[in-house]
C-alpha cells in the first residue's frame, strides 16, 4: 500500500519536471539555470525515492499522511524558475503543475523558505505564479493558468496563503480582469476574484461564530482534546490552534465580550508562533491606531477588504472614460465590496478590526462614491450602504445619520438633482424599508435622539412631496419623456411610502405578536452589538416619548430663534431647555450644532450689554493654549459664520485676541493682546481677499507684510511668521465647519441646461466634501445604538407619517386611473388602516377609512356612472378590512356597513328593481347600461362571499368589537327603514343573522350586544309600515326560540332582557294586528318551552299585563288563556321559575279582574289569584329553601314579601279599583285566604296589613281617594267598607293573639269610620268595635282597655252636637229624625232614611247624635249586654247582703265586660254617658230650637228630639254607678258612689214627674224602674248608706200615674225600706 501511495505523487512530480525539461526551449542559453535545476531535482528526487521505500516499513493504516508520500515543497525551484521564464509555454506548463500539486496537496508551502527564512514557502510560492502576468500583454494563457493556479492556492486545504501573499493573488485577479483583452479571462478572472473574497470572509466568519458558540463545559473540552489527539496521532500532524484577541486600543474601554477562544485549522508560520497576535502598523491611518488580529483570517479579510476600499477612492478623470481602466477598477472594487457586505451574516463585536475596516475605510470612500455624477457608481455605492444599514447599524450610527443626512436627504431636497441621482435614491430608500427593523431603529436611534437629525420624519416629507408631483418639475414645456419620467418618480415615492407604512405594520406583526414585544437574541444586530438592544430593556418607551417630546421643543426653539432670536431664547428659557444667565446662554450656543450659525454671529457680535455678556462667556469656553493664531481663529470661526458689519467683527476679535493671550501668557512674539487683535483682524481681511471670487487683484504675501508692518507695538512681527500665515491662509481658506453652513441655490427658472449641468456637478462635490468631512470626524465617534424592540414606537412614526401619506394616495386614488398607481395607493390605504387600527388611533383610522369610503363611490350624492374598476377594488378592500380588522373599527363599523348596503343595492341594477335603483342614485338609461357592465363584478362570487364573512365572522370578534359593529348595524338598518317610499329591511335581516351566529357568546357579552340590537327590534317593532313591523316580530320570535332553547340559569336575568322588546312593541305600537301577533308568539314560546324560561316571565306577565287593558275580545282573551295555562299547568311543576316572577304574575291577573269590559274574565282572574294563594300555601317551605339570592331577607320572610303580600296587595288594589261585585268577591277572596293561612302568618306580616293607616288592609278605607269617587262614595261606604270592617274584625277576633298589639291601629281604623259622618259605616263601625271588645275583651290588658275607654271618650266627644238658637238651619239635613212629640203615637227610632242626600252630614248635628247614641248602645250592650234596656221586672230583696255583690239577683247574669274593667275606667264612661245625657235633656228641653230646626229641615209631623239618648245614657250610667256601689270595698269610694247616685237619681226623679208628654214619659219607664230594682239590689249595708233623703225621693213616685210594674218595684223599695228602719 506504501508503494502505491508513493508512487502517485512521485510519477506526477517527476512527471512535471519531466515536462519543464524536455520542452524544446529548455535548450535556450537563458534557461539554463532551469535545466539544471530540473535534473538536480530528477536526480534528488529518484534518490528520495529509493531511500523513502527502504525506510518506511508496511503500514495497515487507514487514514494516510504526509509521511506516507513525497511533498513537491522541496522541489519547488524548477516550478519557480520555469514561471520567470519568457517562455509562455514553459511558464504555462510549470502553472498548472503548481495548480495540480497544490490542488492534490503535493505542494503545502509550510516549511520557511530557504532563500529567506524569515517567511513561508507558500509565499514565495504565490509570488512565483503572479510573477508571469506582466500586463496588458501577457499571453493570454498564461493568464488563464495564473488565475487557475490562484483559486487553487485560495481553494487548497493543505496550503495556507496569509498577509501579502494573498493580497498579491487578489490584486493579481484584478489586474488580469482590468488589463486582459480575453472576454474568457476577464469573466474567469471576476469568477475567481469572487470566490476568492468569498473565501476569505467565508473564513473568518467561521472562525468567528466558532469562538462565539464555544461553551465554558470543561467535561466536553477534555472529551474534545482527546478526540483531536487521536485524529492528529493517526494522521502523524499536529494541528495548531492559536488563541488570539482582538482590540482596538484606544480611550474606551474593552469590549464586554472578553477572550475569544478558538482552535485554528491552519499550521501558522515559525516567526508567528510565540506571539499572541499578529499586527500592522498603521502609520497612515486615522489617529494612528494599531489594530490587533486574533486570527490570520481575521487580518486576511481586513487588508483585502482595506484594500478594496482605497482602490474605490482612487480620483477619476475630469471626463472619465466609462470603460476606462480606472472607471472599471472603482466599479469592481465596489462590487467586490457590495459582494462582501451582501454575503456577511455573522455578528461581531463593535471593536472587531472589520467593523473598524467598514468606519475608517468603507464608509469614508462610499462619500466619494455616493455622490458621483456616473450613475454606476452612484448606484453600487448606495447598494452597499443598503447593506451597512440593514446588517451594520449598530456599530455605524453616526455615519448612517451623516450618510442620510448629507446624501440622500440633500439629494431629494435639492430641485436641481438630475433624474437618475433620485431615482436610484427612492430606489435606495425602498430597499432600506423593505427591512421592517431598520426603517424602526432609523426612527428610534434619530428621530428620537436628542441631537440627531429627523431622518424618518425628513424621509416622510420628502417622499410625500415626489410622490404628490411637488418636487417634479412639471412645466408644460415638458417633454413626453420627462413627463414620463415624473410618473415613474411619482410611482417610486407612493412605492416607498407604502413600504413605510407597510414596515409599521410587518413590525407589528413580527414583535406584538411573533415575539410578544422582544427581538430574539439571535437577531443580526442585537448579537452584534455591544451595546445591543439592552438599552430598550432599561429606556423604556416611554423614556423614548419624552426625548421626542423635549427634542421637538428644542427645535421649535431653534427654528424661532432662527427668526427672532430673542423670542426663540426666551421660548427654550421658559421650557427650561437653557438657564437666562449669560453663561447657560453662551454654553448652548457652543454645544448646539443645529442653532443657525449665521444667526449665532450676529448675536455674538451684536453691541448689547447682554449680548457682549453672552459673547465673552461664548469665547471662553474655548482653549487656546498651544495653538497658532491661525490654528486659534480657525477653531473659533468653525462654529459660527462671521457677521457682516465691521462693528460686530471688531468686538468678536478684541474678545478673541483677549482669550488668546490669555491662554497663551508665556508667548513672547505679542507685546500685548493689541497686537493679537490687529493680527487677526488681518488674517480675517486676508482670508476675504485671497478667496473672495469678487476680489479680482489678490493680496501678495509682500503685500500682506506690509500690511502689518509696526502692529507690534511700533514693532515689526517676524516676516517669516507672517509669511506662514499667508502661506496657511492661501492653501486653506477659513471657513465654519462642514455642514454648518448652507448650499447655495439655483434659479432653475432662468438657468440653462448648462448652467443646470454646471450646478449639479458642483452640488455633488460640495456633499461630497462636506459628507467626506463628518464621515472621517463619525469614524472616531463612539455613539450607543439601539435596537428598536417595543412595538409602540410604531404609534409616534405613525403620527408623522399618517397625514401625508393620506393625502398622497387620496390624490393618486382620485386622480390616477394607471392601475398600478391606484393599486399601490388601496394598498398604502390596507396599511394605514391597519396600524391605525391596532394602535386604537380613531382619528387617523377614521380618517383613512372615510377616505377610503368615499373612493367607493356608494355614499355618494353623485351619480355611480363615474365607477371605475379602482372604485370596485376600494370597495374589495373595505370589505376586507372589515373582515380582518373588525376588532379595531370601532364606530367604523358605520363606514363599511353603510358601504356594504349601499353595494347591496347597486347589485340590484338589471335586476328589475332599476326604478327605485335610479332614484337613489340619480341614473339615466343610458348610463345604466354601461353601470350594470361597470358592476358586474361587485356582484361576484368573491364579493358575495367576503361580505358573508363580515357577518358570520361577527362570531369571532372580541366583546367590545361585536357591540360597535351591531351598534353601526342598527344606524344602518334604521337609515334603511327610514327611506321614504322605499324603505329596505337588508341590513335587518342581517341583524337576524348576526344574532344567531353570536348567541353562543358568555352572557356579559351577548347582554351588551342586545342591548343594542333591542332597542333596534323595539324601533323596528314600532315602524308604522306593518310588514316591517311584522318581520321584526317574527324575527324576534325566532331568535327568542332559539334562545330559550338554551335555557337559564338561576339568578340570571338574560331572559327578561332578551323579551324586553315584545313589551316595548306592545307598548308603543297600537296596530291590533302586531298586538296579536305578539301575544301568538308569546304564547307559543309559553306552550313550547315553558319549562326553559327564568326571568323571561316577568316580561310575559307584563305583556299579558298590557293585555289585560285592552278592550278588543281577541287579545283579551288570548292573553288570559295563556296565563290560565302557566297558572294551572307551569306554575305548579316549575314553581320556583315562575315563582321569581309572581308579583307581576299576580299583578297581571289583577289587570284582567279590572278590566270591566270582560265581568267574566275578571271572577275567573280572582279565582286564579285564590289558587295561586294555595300554590304559594303549598310550597312555602320550597320557597323558603330557595332564597341564596335574597341575602337581606330572612328565609320565611322571603314567602312573605314574594308570595302573600303580592296577593293581598293586588286584592286591595282590586277593591279600590272595580265595580261592587267584582271588589266584593275581591274582598272576601283577601280576607278568605287570611282567615284560611294566617295561622302561618308572623307579627310582621301582620304588621304589614295592620301595622299603620297606609297598611295593606287599611287602604280600603283610603277616604282622600273616596273623594273621586262622586256619587259612588256612600255606596262604597255602605257596602264595600262595612263588609270590610265586619271582616277585618273577624280576622282580627280569630287571630287575636297575634294581633292584639295592633288593637290601637283598629280603634284608629274605626274612629276614621265614625268620624266619616256616614250612619251606616258609622254604625257598622261601632257594631264591630261592640263585637271586637265582646269577642276579645276577657283577654285585654290594662293598657288595651286604657286604649279601649280612650277610644269611647273620643268618640263620644267628635259625636257631641253645639245647638245654638241662632244655627243656621239650613245646615241640618233635610230629614226628619223618627222620633215624635206628644201628639204623635210613633216611637220608632231615628233613621238616617229621612234625611237628605247630601254628604256633609259629617258636621250635622243630628247626624252626630245618633252616632251617640249608637256609641252608648254599644257601650251598654258592651258592659250589660244587648237586653239591658228593657225594662225589667220588679226584684225581690237580697237574702244575704255581700259586700262583693257576686250574688246579687240579677248582677251576675246580665254583665258581660264589666266585670273586666276597672272602676276608674268605668268612671271615666260614667262621665261620658252623663254629658251625653245632660246633651240629650238640654236638646229636648228647648222647645224654640226643636222648632226652628222642624220647620227648616223636617217633613214630618213631630218636632226632633234626643229621647232615646237622654234615657240610654242615664239608665246606662246609673246601672254601673249602682254595680259599684254595690260591689265597692271601700267605704271612701262607696260614699263618693252614694252621692254621684243620690244626685242623679234626685235630678232623674225631678225631671221625669215634670214630663207630661207621654211618649217621653215611656221613654223613661226603664230608667226609673232601673233605679228602683237597682236599688232593691242593694246590700242592706249599701241600703242603708243611701240614707234618708234618697229613699225620701222615691216615694213622690207615688203622686204620679205610675205603669203597674213601676208601682210594683217602689212598694219593694219602700217595704225594704221600712225593714231597714225597722231593724234600725
Amino acid at each position: 500500500m506504501n508503494n502505491e501511495l508513493i508512487d502517485a505523487p512521485e510519477m506526477f512530480l517527476k512527471n512535471s519536471i519531466e515536462r519543464i525539461l524536455n520542452d524544446r526551449d529548455i535548450k535556450r542559453k537563458d534557461h539554463a539555470s532551469l535545466k539544471k535545476a530540473c535534473e538536480s531535482a530528477l536526480e534528488q528526487l529518484q534518490q528520495e525515492i529509493d531511500s523513502y521505500a527502504k525506510k518506511v516499513p508496511e503500514q495497515t493504516d487507514i487514514l494516510p499522511n504526509y509521511q506516507s508520500y513525497i511533498l513537491a515543497d522541496g522541489y519547488f525551484l524548477p516550478f519557480e524558475l520555469a514561471c520567470h521564464s519568457n517562455c509562455n509555454r514553459i511558464a504555462i506548463t510549470a502553472l498548472d503543475s503548481l495548480q495540480k500539486l497544490i490542488a492534490y496537496g503535493h505542494l503545502v508551502g509550510d516549511c520557511p523558505d530557504p532563500q529567506n527564512p524569515q517567511r513561508l514557502l507558500i509565499d514565495r510560492i504565490v509570488e512565483a505564479i503572479c510573477f508571469p502576468f506582466k500586463g496588458p500583454n501577457t499571453d493570454d494563457n498564461v493568464q488563464l493558468q495564473i488565475i487557475k493556479a490562484i483559486l487553487a492556492v485560495i481553494l487548497s486545504n493543505t496550503c495556507k496563503v496569509h498577509d501579502a501573499s494573498l493580497l498579491l493573488a487578489v490584486r493579481t485577479c484584478f489586474n488580469i480582469y482590468l488589463a486582459t483583452k480575453s472576454e474568457i479571462n476577464k469573466s474567469t478572472a471576476k469568477g475567481i476574484l469572487t470566490q476568492t473574497i468569498n473565501t476569505v470572509f467565508i473564513n473568518m466568519e467561521r472562525i468567528e461564530e466558532e469562538g462565539q458558540n464555544i461553551e465554558v463545559d470543561w467535561e466536553e473540552m477534555v472529551i474534545k482534546n482527546v478526540v483531536d489527539s487521536i485524529v492528529n496521532q493517526v494522521a502523524s500532524m499536529e494541528l495548531h490552534g492559536n488563541e488570539k484577541e482582538v482590540h482596538l486600543k484606544s480611550d474606551d474601554t474593552t469590549s464586554t465580550k472578553g477572550s475569544f477562544h478558538t482552535l485554528g485549522t491552519y499550521s501558522p508560520s515559525p516567526m508567528l508562533n510565540g506571539h499572541s497576535g499578529d499586527s500592522i502598523d498603521s502609520s497612515d491611518e486615522l489617529n494612528h491606531a494599531k489594530l490587533e488580529f486574533k486570527t490570520a483570517e481575521e487580518k486576511d479579510a481586513f487588508l483585502i477588504f482595506r484594500a478594496l476600499c482605497k482602490l474605490s477612492m482612487k480620483e477619476l478623470p475630469e471626463n472619465p472614460d466609462l470603460k476606462g481602466h480606472e472607471m472599471r477598477s472603482k466599479i469592481l472594487s465596489l462590487e467586490m465590496i457590495l459582494l462582501v457586505v451582501q454575503n456577511f451574516n455573522t455578528p461581531l463585536p463593535d471593536k472587531h478590526s472589520f467593523i473598524y475596516a467598514i468606519r475608517h475605510w468603507l464608509c469614508v470612500a462610499l462619500t466619494k462614491n455616493a455622490v458621483s455624477p456616473i450613475i454606476g457608481l452612484f448606484e453600487k455605492a448606495l447598494a452597499i450602504f443598503v447593506q451597512l444599514v440593514n446588517k451594520f447599524k449598530v456599530h455605524l450610527k453616526k455615519q448612517i445619520e451623516v450618510f442620510f443626512n448629507q446624501i440622500i436627504i440633500s439629494i431629494l431636497e435639492s430641485s436641481t438633482s438630475s433624474f437618475e441621482h433620485k431615482w436610484v435614491v427612492l430606489n435606495t430608500i425602498s430597499k432600506i424599508c423593505d427591512n421592517s427593523q431598520s426603517v424602526m431603529d432609523i426612527y428610534v436611534n434619530y428621530d428620537c435622539h436628542l441631537t440627531s437629525a429627523n431622518i424618518f420624519e425628513m424621509l416622510v416629507t420628502y417622499l410625500s412631496k415626489i410622490a404628490s408631483g411637488y418636487a417634479v418639475d412639471s412645466s408644460p414645456n415638458a417633454t413626453p419623456v420627462m413627463r414620463e419620467r415624473e410618473r415613474k418618480m411619482r410611482e417610486l415615492g407612493l412605492e416607498c411610502l407604502v413600504k413605510v407604512l407597510q414596515c409599521m405594520a410587518t413590525w407589528y406583526e413580527e414583535v406584538a405578536w411573533g415575539k410578544s414585544g422582544d427581538l430574539s437574541a439571535g437577531d443580526l444586530e442585537d448579537s452584534g452589538s455591544a451595546h445591543g438592544s439592552t438599552a430598550d430593556s432599561v429606556s423604556t418607551f416611554q423614556q423614548y416619548e419624552q426625548v421626542k417630546q423635549q427634542k421637538g421643543i428644542i427645535e421649535h426653539g431653534i427654528d424661532l430663534f432662527a427668526r427672532k432670536p430673542k423670542q426663540g431664547l426666551a421660548f427654550l428659557q421658559e421650557k427650561g431647555i437653557i438657564g437666562k444667565e449669560p453663561a447657560d446662554i453662551a454654553n448652548f450656543f457652543f454645544k448646539e450644532e443645529r442653532v443657525d450659525k449665521a444667526v449665532v454671529g450676529d448675536f455674538l457680535g451684536d453691541g448689547e450689554e447682554f449680548n457682549k455678556t453672552v459673547m465673552y462667556s461664548y469665547i471662553d469656553l474655548f482653549d487656546f493654549t498651544g495653538m497658532t493664531i491661525v490654528k486659534a481663529l480657525r477653531e473659533l470661526l468653525e462654529k459660527f459664520r462671521l457677521p457682516g458689519e465691521a462693528q460686530k467683527i471688531d468686538r468678536l476679535m478684541e474678545k478673541f485676541a483677549s482669550r488668546y493671550c490669555e491662554c497663551n501668557p508665556n508667548l513672547n512674539i505679542f507685546a500685548s493682546a493689541d497686537t493679537a487683535y490687529v493680527l487677526s483682524y488681518s488674517i480675517i481681511m486676508l482670508t476675504t481677499d485671497l478667496h473672495s471670487p469678487q476680489v479680482r487683484n489678490k493680496m501678495t504675501k509682500e503685500q500682506y507684510i506690509s500690511m502689518n508692518r509696526g502692529i507690534n507695538d511700533q514693532n515689526d512681527l517676524p516676516e517669516e511668521f507672517l509669511g506662514e500665515i499667508y502661506d496657511d491662509i492661501a492653501a486653506n481658506e477659513i471657513k465654519m465647519k462642514p455642514g454648518a453652513s448652507k448650499r447655495p441655490k439655483l434659479n432653475a427658472a432662468n438657468a440653462t441646461s448648462r448652467q443646470k449641468k454646471a450646478f449639479q456637478n458642483f452640488e455633488l462635490e460640495t456633499i461630497s466634501q462636506t459628507a467626506h468631512a463628518l464621515m472621517q470626524a463619525a469614524s472616531h465617534a463612539q455613539q450607543e445604538f439601539t435596537s428598536a424592540s417595543h412595538y409602540e414606537h410604531i404609534r409616534p412614526m405613525f403620527m408623522l407619517a399618517w397625514s401625508p401619506c393620506l393625502a398622497v394616495f387620496s390624490i393618486g386614488l382620485q386622480s390616477s386611473d394607471d392601475e398600478e398607481i391606484w393599486r399601490r395607493c388601496l394598498e398604502g390605504f390596507r396599511c394605514g388602516i391597519r396600524v391605525a387600527c391596532v394602535f386604537h388611533m380613531d382619528t387617523q383610522r377614521n380618517a383613512y377609512l372615510q377616505a377610503l369610503t368615499r373612493f367607493t363611490l356608494l355614499t355618494a350624492k353623485t351619480a355611480l356612472s363615474e365607477m371605475k374598476s379602482k372604485n370596485v377594488e376600494s370597495i374589495k378592500l373595505l370589505i376586507t378590512i372589515g373582515v380582518e380588522d373588525g376588532n379595531f373599527l370601532e364606530e367604523c363599523w358605520y363606514d363599511v356597513l353603510k358601504c356594504i348596503s349601499q353595494l347591496e343595492l347597486a347589485q340590484l341594477i338589471g335586476s328589475g328593481a332599476n326604478g327605485t335603483i335610479k332614484n337613489v342614485f340619480h341614473i339615466d338609461e343610458k348610463a345604466l347600461i354601461n353601470l350594470q357592465e361597470r358592476l358586474g363584478e361587485t356582484s361576484s362570487q368573491s364579493v358575495v362571499v367576503a361580505v358573508d364573512k363580515i357577518f358570520q365572522g361577527s362570531s369571532r370578534l372580541t366583546g367590545e368589537a361585536i357591540v360597535h359593529f351591531v351598534r353601526a348595524l342598527c344606524r344602518v338598518s334604521l337609515e334603511e327603514l327610514s327611506l321614504p317610499g322605499a324603505p329596505r329591511m337588508y341590513m335587518l335581516q342581517k341583524i337576524v343573522e348576526i344574532s344567531f351566529y353570536n348567541m353562543s357568546r358568555i352572557r356579559i357579552e351577548w347582554s351588551k350586544i342586545w342591548h343594542v340590537l333591542g332597542e333596534h327590534f323595539n324601533a323596528a317593532g314600532c315602524n308604522t309600515n306593518e310588514h316591517i313591523s311584522h318581520f321584526a316580530l317574527d324575527a324576534l320570535r325566532q331568535l327568542s326560540m332559539k334562545f330559550l332553547e338554551k335555557g337559564e340559569l338561576p339568578n340570571f336575568r338574560l331572559q327578561k332582557e332578551f323579551l324586553r322588546p315584545f313589551e316595548v312593541i306592545t307598548m308603543k305600537n297600537r296596530s291590533f294586528a302586531c298586538r296579536e301577533m305578539i301575544i301568538a308568539c308569546i304564547t307559543h314560546m309559553v306552550k313550547s318551552h315553558g319549562d326553559r324560561i327564568r326571568s323571561g316571565w316577568k316580561n310575559i306577565f307584563s305583556l299579558f299585563y298590557m293585555a289585560a287593558t285592552e278592550n278588543r275580545e281577541e287579545i283579551v282573551e288570548a292573553a288570559f288563556s295563556t296565563t290560565t295555562y302557566v297558572i294551572t299547568d307551569v306554575f305548579p311543576h316549575c314553581f320556583l321559575e315562575v315563582f321569581d316572577s309572581f308579583q307581576e304574575l299576580v299583578k297581571c291577573l289583577s289587570e284582567f279582574a279590572c278590566n270591566w269590559y270582560f265581568p267574566d274574565i275578571s271572577m275567573e282572574a280572582i279565582r286564579l289569584i285564590r289558587q295561586t294563594a294555595t300554590l304559594v300555601a303549598q310550597n312555602a317551605e320550597l320557597i323558603s329553601h330557595n332564597s341564596e339570592d335574597e341575602h337581606s331577607v330572612h328565609d320565611t320572610q322571603l314567602v312573605w314579601q314574594k308570595g302573600w303580600l303580592p296577593i293581598i296587595l293586588e286584592l286591595s288594589l282590586i277593591i279600590n279599583r272595580c265595580k261592587l261585585d267584582v271588589r266584593t268577591r275581591s274582598l272576601t277572596v283577601m280576607f278568605e285566604i287570611m282567615k284560611t293561612y294566617g295561622e302561618s302568618f308572623r307579627t310582621e306580616w301582620w304588621n304589614d296589613l295592620f301595622g299603620t293607616t297606609n297598611s295593606v288592609v287599611f287602604r280600603i278605607f283610603d277616604f282622600i281617594k273616596l273623594g273621586e269617587l262622586g256619587n259612588e262614595k256612600s255606596e262604597w261606604m255602605v257596602t264595600t267598607c262595612n263588609h270590610a270592617l265586619y271582616a277585618l274584625i273577624d280576622v282580627f277576633t280569630q287571630y287575636y293573639t297575634n294581633l292584639a298589639h295592633l288593637l290601637p291601629n283598629i280603634y284608629d281604623q274605626l274612629f276614621s269610620c265614625i268620624q266619616k259622618g256616614n250612619e251606616q259605616l258609622a254604625k257598622s263601625a261601632i257594631n264591630c268595635l261592640e263585637n271586637l271588645i265582646v269577642s276579645n275583651g276577657e283577654k285585654f290588658d290594662a293598657d288595651q282597655w286604657e286604649h279601649t275607654v280612650k277610644l269611647f271618650e273620643k268618640v263620644f266627644k267628635a259625636s257631641t252636637p253645639e245647638f245654638t238658637e241662632t244655627e243656621n238651619p239650613s245646615e241640618a239635613p233635610n230629614a226628619q229624625n223618627g222620633e215624635v212629640d206628644a201628639e204623635s203615637n210613633t216611637t220608632e227610632p231615628i233613621s238616617m232614611s229621612l234625611l237628605g242626600q247630601d254628604d256633609s252630614l259629617l258636621s250635622s248635628s243630628i247626624t252626630q247624635c245618633i252616632i251617640q247614641l249608637e256609641a252608648v248602645c254599644a257601650l251598654n250592650n258592651m258592659l250589660f249586654g244587648r237586653n239591658a234596656f228593657k225594662i225589667e221586672g220588679p226584684v225581690k230583696k237580697v237574702n244575704s247582703p255581700n259586700l262583693n255583690g257576686d250574688d246579687l239577683n240579677g248582677v251576675s247574669e246580665d254583665m258581660h265586660m264589666f266585670k273586666y274593667m276597672s272602676s276608674a275606667h268605668l268612671m271615666r264612661s260614667v262621665e261620658c254617658l252623663i254629658r251625653s245625657h245632660e246633651l240629650a235633656r238640654q236638646f229636648n228641653t228647648n222647645s224654640t230650637q226643636r222648632t226652628l230646626l222642624w220647620k227648616a229641615a223636617f217633613k214630618g209631623k213631630c218636632k226632633p228630639n234626643l229621647f232615646k239618648q237622654e234615657t240610654n245614657s242615664l239608665h246606662c250610667a246609673l246601672n254601673i254607678l249602682f254595680r259599684l256601689f254595690a260591689q265597692v270595698g271601700t267605704e271612701g269610694e262607696a260614699k263618693e258612689y252614694r252621692d254621684r247616685i243620690v244626685r242623679l237619681v234626685n235630678r232623674a226623679v225631678d225631671y221625669y214627674l215634670e214630663i207630661h208628654a207621654e211618649h217621653h214619659r215611656n221613654a223613661w219607664f226603664a230608667v226609673i224602674q232601673l233605679i228602683l230594682n237597682r236599688t232593691n239590689e242593694l246590700p242592706d249595708h249599701r241600703f242603708k248608706q243611701l240614707g234618708h233623703t234618697y229613699l225620701n225621693l222615691l216615694p213622690r213616685l207615688i203622686k204620679s200615674e205610675e205603669p203597674q210594674i213601676i208601682r210594683d218595684a217602689l212598694s219593694q223599695v219602700i217595704g225594704r225600706a221600712f225593714d231597714v228602719s225597722l231593724n234600725l
